[in-house]
């Protein structure tokens, strides 16, 4: 079982597994963004040859998306032999859900100057498991490994890996299969409970300075409130072999 299903050359059925946490129902929004992912890199690579790398993922999230059928497309911002700017759309029943923009970058060897002062979180053998169905219901929560070392409410350093496939029967790249993952972080070190104030996000970015490598997702992620019903969650991301990159997603607060 997988994810998504493809069921036309740019249309995916989704399957129970994508079931959201704030309503199961709805579709949890991770799962989407890296099947936009993933339909990026494949119209990348049907139009050229060169292997540009995605360095910013940029997701506005539109709306809800019921368990169904969603739709695909893709085109070129601004095309470029170095840089390319790709806009994709993923949509239900006609209606654009969400939004991304994607810069493409020519890849080089700078292994000399390879080096990142953000801090290594513990390896995920040494994290303790954490059941997060505990606190969010839905199947993409339930499908999801997750192993935690809390510090306090909305600080938290944790691991995530899926057995499950992206879409099924398709080569996924790390990179689309890790951005299906990305947007977990907003409810794996909650401030509150879920049940007395709803913070759900409105958006995700992420900047990738190396591309994922192996099964588990890191994240070191700190949660913030607002006065004024907006909050933020921020998380430095890594794989096994320490930080990758950044991500950040905006929220709506709402008791």
């Amino acid at each position: 079982m997988a994810y998504f299903e493809r069921v036309g050359a740019s249309a995916f059925r989704a399957t129970g597994h994508v079931g959201g946490a704030w309503r199961t129902d709805e579709q949890h929004i991770a799962p989407a963004l890296g099947l936009l992912a993933h339909a990026v890199e494949l119209d990348r690579d049907a139009r050229r040859d060169d292997s540009l790398v995605v360095g910013r993922l940029s997701y506005d999230i539109l709306g809800t998306i019921p368990i169904d059928v969603v739709e695909t497309s893709v085109r070129v911002v601004r095309p470029g032999r170095t840089v390319e700017l790709v806009e994709a759309t993923l949509g239900h029943d006609g209606r654009d859900a969400v939004l991304l923009r994607a810069w493409l970058m020519r890849p080089g060897d700078t292994t000399r100057v390879h080096a990142t002062p953000l801090p290594r979180i513990t390896p995920p053998a040494d994290m303790p498991v954490w059941d997060a169905s505990t606190v969010w219901p839905g199947g993409f929560v339930a499908s999801a490994e997750v192993r935690r070392e809390q510090v306090e409410p909305g600080r938290a350093a944790f691991w995530v890996r899926t057995p499950l496939p992206l879409v099924h029967g398709e080569e996924v790249s790390r990179l689309a299969s890790a951005a299906g993952l990305f947007d977990i972080a907003n409810g794996m070190t909650v401030r509150v409970d879920p049940r007395d104030v709803a913070f759900p996000n409105v958006d995700l970015t992420a900047h990738l300075f190396t591309q994922p490598r192996g099964d588990w997702l890191g994240f070191d992620t700190t949660v913030s409130f607002g006065p004024s019903g907006l909050g933020l969650t921020s998380s430095v991301i890594h794989d096994s072999g320490g930080p990758i990159g950044t991500i950040a997603q905006i929220l709506t607060v709402r008791p």
